[in-house]
């Protein structure tokens, strides 16, 4: 790994960590990029070197392309979309892998999991940068594997694609998405896993939504439901819950508000079975129901914002929630706002989103949508919001 240069990276990182609004401190972007605190305050000092990896997680922390920490003159080109070429060649060959090295399914397991807490984290750089070849060995150890040793192998490829599709679909690559998604349902029957294949249910939404085929789309989620196991464990009962909440979204978006309140009152009957921390491939619990009970209010919108309004009144989701659901909210409840007329608490809320999760907020088309309508109100301090309009890329 190069080892950049001090003195410029350092001044360019504490510069771009104080244009977060509020202003992000040493120990936060600590925190978020995973790095020591003692780290990040040499490295600002211009005492210490950083390495590719290194800056590559404090960019992900403050939501800005690697290239804007080594030059001024980076291209809004980022790295994660020069790696989704990779992402594709890599599942492009999932049934005809190249020869190479595979580690032993433990250390396979590790490396899938994190990629999983990158994800949750909305670290999509990190993604980017190491799913390519993870799939591809992958996919080699399961080619590779006797017929009767695949079954977790095909397990930790839906994970692992599961990942890869949080990069593809947020930075705009429909395509590619839809491609890991039905891998990802070829792969799932041989995981013989019904809860894998209920979660597998739950991303391929995501074509239907791209497709604005929101009534298809419910109906799909509603043959999962049918098909998957009954809620007798707390596992169980957290999968079933998240299809029902992704079931009230869909029908939100189909302005379908009798389905929207069948699903979020399951939802709701699950959610009181089971604690917060319930995950298996999207957390579910009573905080993560209440974050979709604001994405359901807005999809329906008019008379139903006040519901979103209300909620946030009263509540607002820990730090214990993974950050690209929290910066969700946050989103969402920016839009909610916006349309009731509350500018300046919509523009407060995006700006708490991308302190949450900055690359997911960056790359939102709801975020980028809303920055520009804000723009054009003026409600707002013009300088601020025409610098967050700018690093969102809103027209």
């Amino acid at each position: 790994m190069t080892a950049l240069a001090h003195g410029g990276v350092g001044r360019r990182i504490a510069y771009y960590r104080s244009m977060v609004r509020p202003k992000m401190t040493q120990e936060q972007l600590a925190d978020a990029a995973c790095v020591a605190l003692g780290t990040i305050r040499k490295i600002e000092r211009g005492e210490r070197g950083v390495s590719d990896a290194t800056l590559e997680a404090i960019a992900d922390a403050l939501g800005v392309d690697p290239a804007r920490l080594r030059t001024d003159r980076g291209s809004t080109h980022t790295r994660v979309h020069d790696a989704l070429p990779m992402l594709s060649d890599a599942i492009a060959a999932y049934d005809v892998p190249d020869d190479g090295p595979v580690r032993p399914v433990q250390d396979l397991h590790t490396a899938v999991v994190e990629a999983a807490h990158w994800r949750l984290a909305a670290q999509y750089t990190r993604i980017a940068r190491k799913l390519p070849d993870l799939l591809t060995e992958l996919a080699r150890a399961y080619q590779a594997a006797a017929i009767g040793e695949r079954t977790e192998l095909a397990g930790l490829l839906v994970r692992a694609c599961r990942s890869a599709d949080a990069v593809a679909y947020k930075f705009g690559a429909r395509d590619l998405s839809a491609r890991l998604i039905e891998l990802m349902r070829w792969a799932a029957p041989e995981a013989a896993d019904p809860l894998l294949t209920a979660s597998v249910a739950y991303v391929r939404t995501e074509t239907f939504f791209a497709a604005r085929a929101h009534g298809p789309g419910l109906r799909a989620l509603e043959g999962a439901l049918s098909a998957a196991p009954a809620p007798a464990t707390t596992t169980e009962t957290a999968v079933r819950g998240t299809l029902h909440m992704r079931a009230a979204v869909i029908a939100g978006r189909a302005h379908d508000v009798s389905a929207a309140a069948a699903h979020l009152n399951e939802a709701r009957a699950l959610a009181s079975r089971v604690p917060e921390d319930v995950y298996y491939g999207t957390a579910f619990g009573p905080d993560s129901l209440r974050i979709h009970e604001v994405s359901v209010a807005v999809s329906l919108g008019d008379d139903h914002l006040a519901r979103a309004l209300d909620i946030a009144s009263k509540w607002k989701p820990s730090t214990d929630l993974p950050a690209e659901r929290r910066s969700g909210f946050y989103i969402e409840l920016a839009r909610a706002q916006l349309w009731s007329g509350f500018v300046d608490d919509s523009f407060e809320s995006l700006k708490v989103a991308r302190r949450i999760a900055p690359q997911h907020t960056r790359e939102h088309p709801w975020v980028r949508e809303d920055a520009a309508t804000l723009r054009r109100l003026k409600r707002a301090d013009s300088e601020t919001l025409t610098n967050f309009a700018e690093w969102c890329a809103a027209t």
